[in-house]
């Protein structure tokens, strides 16, 4: 592969997450969480697995939205022919989202609240 092509690749994959930044006010608001939650992480004394352990909770949300997020657009895409299922599949999509992210804070405070009460 050559650096042109990797060059583009990345320059592509940037592209979609500034898209999905710039669109999706759930998106930002879990990149907020997700840098409070990555610098609470480094600033207290976490064992490394549970460092680890935040980082992909982070990573798992952000990317359940990303998802989500094509889902979406591909929904809304096949609107018109398949409209009885639209509101179902993003029912569904928006439901796995929860799952992530009230899974990511019970993570959270089961990681963090030890630390902060000492």
């Amino acid at each position: 592969m050559s650096t042109k092509k990797i060059t583009e690749s990345f320059y592509h994959a940037c592209r979609g997450l500034q898209s999905v930044f710039r669109s999706e006010r759930n998106f930002r608001f879990q990149v907020l969480a997700g840098v409070v939650a990555l610098a609470l992480a480094l600033y207290l004394p976490l064992k490394i697995w549970e460092l680890i352990l935040v980082i992909l909770m982070v990573i798992l949300v952000l990317l359940a939205e990303i998802v989500n997020t094509v889902f979406e657009y591909f929904t809304d895409l096949l609107k018109p022919r398949l409209h009885h299922y639209v509101e179902a599949v993003k029912d569904i999509m928006a439901g796995g989202v929860l799952v992530a992210s009230v899974g990511a804070v019970v993570i959270g405070l089961l990681i963090f609240l030890p630390y902060l009460i000492k």
